[in-house]
This record gives C-alpha cells, sequence and structure tokens, in this order.
C-alpha cells in the first residue's frame, strides 16, 4: 500500500475502515462523500467499483489525518489515568462530555448522527464518533461507568409540535433504555427539553421514569416503531433510582433564560438507596448575576466586507413588522432585542441560523441595525470554554449545533455531584468489604 494510486483493492479499504473503528457512514463523512456516501463505501468494499485516485489517496492518508487531527483537539485525552468510564449519546458537539472529563473521566464510546456536528466533535475532541445509534447493537458497545444522553427533544419541542413517541425522534430514548439494559452502566444522565415534563399532560415523563426504575408494563408500547432489539429490551426490568429536576442556565452565571429538564438516575443493584439519599443531593443553583456583555466580543471595528454578523435592512423591517402584528393580536412573540446590560437573552436554538430573532443585539449606539450573536458569543452563552473550536464548520451549521447543545454551566454543576456521590458511596462499599 506504499504506492498511492486508484489501484487500492477493496480489501486494504475495508481493512483501514475497521483498524480506524469506523462504520461506513463515518468513513464515508471523513471522505468528504455525499448523501450516498455509505453505498459508496459498501460498493468499494464488494468491488463492484474502486475509488478515484483523489479519493484512493484520501483512504491510504486517513489514519495520518486522524491522528493530526487527535493532535490539534484542544479536549483530546491521549493518556488518562481516569477515575471512571462513560459513553456519550446523541452527542452533539460534546457539552455533556466535557465536564464529566475535566473531573476525571474517559469517554470510551460516543455516537452522532449529523455528519456536521461529527466534524466540530472531531476538530474538539480528536474522535471520530460512531453514527447512528439504532444501527449499533448494545453488546458492541464498552463497559462504562456512566451513560450520557441529550436525546433528541424536537418531538417533545413546542417547535416540533411535542408529537412526543409518536416521533421517531422520541423513540430515541429505548435506545438508551436498550442500553442501559445490556450494559448496567452504575449511573446515567439525560437531558431534554422543559417541555418535556409536561408532555401529554405529564405521561411521557411518567412513562420514562417507570422503565428507568423497572416499573413499566410492555403491553402500554405496542403502537411505537422500535427496533426489535429495543423492544425485547422493554422485557428487561431495570432497576434505577431515578429523579429530575428543571434547571435554568441563568442560574448558574450564563446570561441565558434556559430551561432543561434533567433525568439522574443511579444503579439500586450496585448503590444502596440509603447512600444515595445520604450522599446525592441536586446542586444549588449560585444564582450569580449574570450581564450579556460579559459574553460579547468588540465588533465596532468591523469594516462593512467584514460584517457578516448586523442584520439588512430588509431583514430589520420584516421583524418589526411581525413583532407589530403578533402585539396586535395579544401575544408577545417576535424578535428579541438585548444590551450590554440585559441580565440574560432568550434561549438559543437550532433555528438561530435563520434570522437572528430570538437574540438581537442592539446597536443603536454605533448606528446600525442589530446583528446577531458571533460563534463565539453563542459558545460563550453555552458555557462552552474559550479553546473551544467553532470554526470547523460553517456559520448556520455551528449555529445549529450550539442552538441544539447544552449549557455546560448546569452540566458540570450536575456532574460535579454525581461524581462526588459516586466517589463517596463507593468507598463506602469497600469500607464495608
Amino acid at each position: 500500500m506504499n504506492k498511492i494510486n486508484n489501484n487500492i483493492n477493496a480489501k486494504d479499504i475495508k481493512c483501514i475502515r475497521e483498524r480506524l473503528g469506523l462504520g461506513r457512514t463515518e468513513f464515508a463523512n471523513l471522505l468528504g462523500l455525499g448523501n450516498q456516501g455509505e453505498r459508496t463505501v459498501r460498493g468499494w468494499e464488494t468491488e463492484e467499483h474502486k475509488p478515484s485516485k483523489s479519493k484512493a489517496q484520501a483512504i491510504l492518508l486517513l489514519e495520518e489525518e486522524l491522528e493530526r487531527a487527535k493532535c490539534s483537539a484542544p479536549f483530546a485525552v491521549s493518556q488518562n489515568n481516569s477515575s471512571f468510564r462513560f459513553i456519550d449519546l446523541f452527542a452533539g458537539i460534546g457539552g455533556i462530555r466535557l465536564p464529566f472529563q475535566q473531573l476525571g473521566g474517559e469517554c470510551v464510546f460516543s455516537s452522532e448522527w449529523d455528519k456536521f456536528a461529527q466534524k466540530t466533535y472531531l476538530s474538539n475532541f480528536g474522535e471520530m464518533p460512531h453514527g447512528d445509534i439504532t444501527k449499533i447493537k448494545a453488546a458492541d458497545i464498552p463497559d462504562h461507568d456512566i451513560l450520557l444522553g441529550g436525546f433528541p427533544c424536537q418531538a417533545f419541542s413546542q417547535a416540533g409540535l411535542k408529537k412526543g413517541f409518536g416521533d421517531t425522534r422520541g423513540t430515541m430514548f429505548f435506545e438508551i433504555q436498550r442500553i442501559l439494559v445490556e450494559k448496567r452502566p452504575k449511573a446515567f444522565l439525560l437531558e431534554n427539553v422543559k417541555q418535556l415534563k409536561g408532555h401529554d399532560k405529564g405521561r411521557t415523563l411518567k412513562t420514562i421514569e417507570a422503565i428507568l426504575k423497572g416499573e413499566f408494563e410492555q403491553g402500554e408500547s405496542n403502537d411505537i416503531q422500535l427496533s426489535e432489539e429495543a423492544r425485547h429490551a422493554l422485557s428487561e426490568k431495570l432497576n434505577y433510582w431515578v429523579d429530575y429536576r428543571v434547571l435554568r442556565a441563568a442560574d448558574f452565571g450564563a446570561p441565558q433564560n434556559r430551561e432543561r429538564v434533567y433525568i439522574v438516575g443511579f444503579d439500586k443493584d450496585y448503590f444502596s438507596e440509603s447512600d444515595i439519599n445520604q450522599f446525592f443531593s441536586w446542586p444549588e443553583p449560585p444564582r450569580t448575576p449574570t450581564l450579556v456583555g460579559d459574553i460579547l466580543e468588540d465588533l465596532s471595528e468591523l469594516s462593512c466586507d467584514e460584517d457578516r454578523y448586523t442584520i439588512s435592512d430588509r431583514l430589520w423591517s420584516g421583524h418589526k413588522k411581525r413583532k407589530e402584528e403578533h402585539q396586535e393580536k395579544g401575544n408577545g412573540f417576535g424578535y428579541s432585542l438585548v444590551r450590554q446590560d440585559t441580565k440574560y437573552t432568550n434561549t438559543i436554538s437550532a433555528r438561530y441560523y435563520k434570522d437572528g430573532s430570538e437574540i438581537l443585539i442592539d446597536q443603536s449606539g454605533l448606528g446600525k441595525n442589530p446583528r446577531k450573536l458571533t460563534p463565539r458569543e453563542c459558545a460563550r452563552l453555552q458555557g462552552f470554554p474559550e479553546e473551544f473550536i467553532v470554526d470547523a464548520v460553517s456559520h448556520g451549521q455551528i449555529y445549529k449545533q450550539f442552538g441544539n447543545s447544552v449549557c455546560m454551566n448546569v452540566v458540570r454543576a450536575i456532574a460535579t455531584e454525581m461524581v462526588s456521590f459516586m466517589g463517596k458511596a463507593s468507598n463506602r462499599r469497600k469500607s464495608a468489604a
């Protein structure tokens, strides 16, 4: 394989892919293939066709490229004397992962289906997440102590019309459940939108709790589309202590009115309920005063050619017109304009890239229309560190990614309590042995 040309054979391609621990879809994404990338890779490996000379070269250099990515990734871990192991499901860009990693954990598996989020994840952690979790057998996932999962929220959100388990995105919770059944981690942290709490008059969250506690009757799920493995897993009873809280980013030092449901669980077959009650507690919100100005960059010196954030006259007029129309109807919909001394913004969402309406920064002092947040400001709004790479993908994609991510301030506070509890409870087990 020293000669770089398009004579690379099917066996070589498969060998390289498997040595790198990549599925065909992830392999295709790294090579920049299109929507039919997985099919193209399969064709190469079954000798239906051969890669072009440029793709053959890219395949042969892929291992070297991944090693370079790992070396330049700000949050890559080369040697980790970890105190616990965890997995990162529906990983997005790693917002839930990073606090647990910083607390001494080792991420042994990650999964994220979106190829653009995979690229940002790779740039920051030096690892290519596995793709579609529904195609990965639970038995093939490494053993771990903590399962993390910000499972898709669109099915429960207002923007997603709150279809819940009737939406295929809502059934992603059952992928978590089947992994819990197979791997039995000591703990988990799940995250979703605030609306999950009230979805279907609270029945959806009660169903999730019942499944995690081992109190669920399988018959209720017959009308839900599930994989065979996920449906079979429902017949297996879990035994987790489960609790949840709705926590707000602004109460944890981030200037954003973002509320999310966080669900924590501990395996009662490993931890005693008395230890859980004694040693675990939800974090107390510090309620540190916040100002939007704390996360803003100084863009006053940008030239017209460089300024891609100030919205156009046409868009600004449209925003004002829609807000007036909504006010006449008696509702509060429309754009939200914030200033340096505003305490916090609205929640940034995945649609922010479209028109920025939920968070516009006032620039009247500069004689300009309002502007959108920059990618770095979005990162700060979500509590990401300054080293986090925000330009691995286009502006449109990074806005989506931060809108879909979590506020790390909140996750870090929960992670600290979880890791502290697990350490104390494990020490008591050792003392009693």
